[in-house]
């Protein structure tokens, strides 16, 4: 909500506070200041000068060379670039030092040549609303040497968060009732005057008093719309509304002055009584932004005899009854609406208003009466006319307060005696409050929050200052718990996957029965294994998950369909299923699960898009576990394409698997997605312990080649597996950089392939000989011929 200093200033003194001590004031009451805006000039060093001779810059054609008189005794040289003034012209003029809206410091500087001791400024240049091109000439009779501040009305807009308690801020008289009590100033009362109610009688008919237990109209004839007086437009203006005519501008600023909402109705638009009643089911209503809405029953509709919808009750009124230049006579609603049904009618429909913003929050029911006299009184003096003598009433006002009781011994208690009895009542009656025999306290029907004990405290505490409030314990020193270790040891997991480009997701733990078939579990599911949810509130909650991997792949899903393509996702979360069958009691525990897809790198001119591969993941894991020998043991999984045990150093410790094809084109995935779930417990262990550094190596290393003539159904996890049995001293590291098939058989036969490895070797303390690395060489080839029965191409 938008809040103008001026127009607060109407209602409380604010005591020449700055706009950031009322920000501050204000946050530590709880009430969020967003944003400080001001409007108008605010430097005392933009003033008003005379423009005494401007001649023609010697070199450039669009600027002139004026000499000004700002009050200094002597002339001030300015270059100037506009062209709609003219010498003996007054204009504002920023001295040296002058601070201009956009962080823009005015200085004397050279412009082609030739001294500028200051700017000669447009209105927008100043802060001021934007008038026609070039300087703003001001008034003739305008004091030279004046600040241009003075001339000009300036405002401050306080932008302010309001927490959906506390509606009763939602206006300029409530937010200056909250002031007056934080700042200890009286608050100026509204000048309402008194007017007689009567029932309504077949004037209106109240159908619907659940929904609008109260409804009152004042008729207003001989209105002349037209223009609002300039007041009332410079007041809506500085919050941001657009004026509209005299009779709209009325009900907007009462609305912004009191927080209740109103709306005038054309008479001549109205056929008979008005009748607030709920809307059949598709009934069709057009509202005032022209768009036409399907109403269900459940929505409150404002019609007449003929039942024409003439107002979305509490949301919007309608297109067709609605003020114009035409109208002579209105029909002046104020009412109070039952907060859940405009709550639950504008979410549905998408249809916000300021009206529906606090009808939703709970309106104060006892301003609707001030209210309407206040807006019949401004009518009257802006539009002219007649209004009834008395205001019709249907229906009565809730009451939605009750008297609470202050507990002082509880109060003592948590304020820690850091506020008299005396100070506290004072405070609950700046707040409105009274107070009664018993230490009860009547509560103002505008705070219907406050409704227990501890709300009173709580006001209390607010007003007091919780800075003034003693801390009666300090920080005890509490020593690392497994609990804390397992914390830093997850936030280091999620940092290091977000450092290899991964995004974090959350998803909800319940699932629906067909994304079971994702799941990617530690071990197999079998019957009687999930935990199935009693009542689920849909069809997507029926089962607690038993793996990560149904919400990875449906938060894959999602992003697809916005336009994803390069799919990098984790999830640390809590898994669920019964132990053996559903033999034992339910089973809880920690996972991690990966997702990939997509290309590995973007397509660019130097190189071409590569989709990611189950290497890519296999790298990912290496990342993660950097001290380990991380391997890909083939393992089926139901429902999978490929599928493996993720094993480090010989350790499983999770799975990895490509959904199905089918599968993948069932989602729009648009390519193989692979997968990856661990034990969370064993991550923690493989990344525990202190990290040690190794020294480089002071001593080169040899490298040899190999290609091998092995079956085409040999794995490369066999051939790794040989070679760590070997334990050769002098190989620190190989690797398999190249795979060759030819399943025509021309070159190699089609049962067989090449496999090509690169093996390195170094001795820490000496530089080794060609004949030692080619022994060990032999070694290692040797080891590949016995064990697997290699032959080297």
């Amino acid at each position: 909500m938008n809040v103008s200093l001026n127009w607060l200033s109407t209602h409380v003194d604010l005591g020449g506070k700055s706009p950031q001590e009322l920000d501050d004031l204000l946050t530590f009451a709880g009430i969020e200041v967003e944003g400080i805006e001001i409007e108008g000039v605010s430097s005392d060093k933009v003033v008003v000068a005379q423009i005494m001779e401007a001649v023609q810059h010697p070199n450039a054609d669009r600027l002139k060379v004026t000499q000004v008189d700002a009050g200094e005794g002597q002339l001030r040289q300015i270059v100037c670039g506009a062209q709609n003034y003219k010498v003996g012209d007054k204009v504002p003029c920023a001295l040296p030092g002058a601070a201009l809206p956009g962080g823009f410091t005015i200085g004397e500087t050279k412009m082609r040549g030739v001294e500028s001791k200051g700017m000669l400024c447009a209105s927008v240049e100043i802060g001021l609303p934007k008038g026609e091109d070039g300087l703003l000439i001001l008034p003739s009779d305008s004091p030279i040497g004046r600040p241009v501040k003075e001339l000009f009305e300036s405002d401050v807009l306080l932008e302010v968060e309001v927490t959906p308690n506390r509606p009763d801020l939602l206006s300029h008289h409530g937010m200056a009732r909250e002031l007056a009590t934080l700042l200890k100033q009286p608050l100026k009362p509204l000048e309402i005057p008194a007017r007689d109610t009567a029932p309504a009688g077949e004037s209106v008919k109240l159908e619907a008093a659940d929904g609008c237990p109260f409804y009152t109209a004042v008729k207003i004839e001989g209105v002349q719309i037209k223009e609002s007086p300039a007041w009332l437009q410079r007041r809506l203006e500085s919050i941001g509304l657009r004026p509209i005519n005299n009779v709209v501008d009325v009900t907007n600023f009462v609305l912004h002055e009191t927080g209740q909402p109103l709306h005038a109705f054309d008479t001549a638009k109205v056929n008979g009584a008005l009748v607030i009643r709920r809307a059949t089911d598709g009934e069709a209503f057009k509202a005032l932004d022209d768009a036409t809405y399907t109403l269900q029953d459940s929505d409150l509709v404002i019609s007449d005899d003929s039942g024409a919808a003439l107002a979305l009750g509490g949301v919007m009124g309608g297109a067709d009854s609605g003020v114009t230049e035409s109208t002579t006579s209105i029909l002046l609603e104020s009412a109070w609406f039952e907060p859940s049904g405009i709550r639950r009618t504008s979410r549905r429909t998408a249809l916000s208003s300021d009206s529906s913003y606090r009808f939703e929050r709970g309106a104060d029911p006892q301003a609707v009466l001030p209210a309407s006299a206040l807006a019949v009184k401004l009518i009257l003096e802006t539009a002219g006319g007649a209004a009834a003598a008395t205001t019709a009433v249907a229906g009565e006002a809730p009451v939605r307060v009750q008297p609470v009781t202050l507990d002082y011994a509880r109060l003592d208690q948590l304020m820690g005696r850091s506020i008299s009895h005396e100070a506290a009542d004072e405070i609950l009656t700046r707040l409105g409050l009274v107070k009664q025999d018993g230490g009860q306290w009547v509560v103002p029907s505008f705070r219907a929050d406050l409704q227990r004990h501890i709300d009173l405290v709580e006001e209390v505490a607010r007003v007091h200052g919780l800075d003034n409030v003693p801390s009666r314990f300090q920080g005890a020193f509490v020593a690392s718990s497994a609990v804390d270790a397992a914390y830093d040891a997850d936030m280091a997991l999620r940092r290091a996957l977000a450092a290899l480009g991964f995004h974090e997701s959350q998803t909800i733990k319940l699932i629906a029965d067909n994304q079971v078939a994702d799941s990617l579990p530690l071990r197999p599911l079998q019957d009687g294994d999930l935990i199935r949810v009693k009542l689920p509130l849909s069809e997507d909650h029926a089962v607690m998950r038993p793996s990560l991997v149904p919400g990875l792949v449906a938060s894959a899903a999602r992003n697809i369909r916005q336009g994803t393509k390069a799919l990098r996702l984790f999830e640390l979360g809590r898994v669920f299923r019964n132990a053996g069958g559903g033999k034992a009691k339910d089973l809880e525990s920690d996972g991690l699960a990966i997702l990939l897809s997509g290309p590995a790198v973007p397509a660019g001119w130097a190189q071409a898009e590569r989709a990611s591969d189950l290497y890519d993941l296999k790298a990912i894991v290496g990342a993660i576990v950097p001290n380990a020998n991380v391997q890909f043991v083939p393992k089926e999984r139901d429902g999978f394409a490929l599928g493996a045990d993720i094993q480090a150093d010989g350790q499983s410790i999770g799975n990895f698997a490509r959904l199905l094809p089918a599968r993948e084109r069932e989602l729009d995935l648009g390519g193989a997605v692979f997968v990856a779930e661990f034990d969370l417990a064993k991550l923690r262990k493989l990344r525990s312990g202190i990290a040690h550094a190794e020294e480089l190596p002071q001593f080169p290393a040899s490298s040899r080649d190999a290609a091998m003539d092995v079956p085409v159904t040999l794995a490369n996890l066999e051939i790794e597996k040989t070679l760590a049995k070997l334990q050769e001293a002098l190989l620190i590291s190989f690797e398999c950089f190249d795979v060759f098939r030819d399943p025509s058989g021309e070159k190699l036969p089609a049962d067989r392939k090449s496999v090509a490895y690169r093996f390195v070797y170094r001795d820490s303390g000496r530089t080794l000989k060609a004949e030692e690395v080619d022994a060990a060489h032999q070694r290692v080839l040797d080891s590949l011929v016995k064990g697997l029965g290699v032959k080297f191409r």
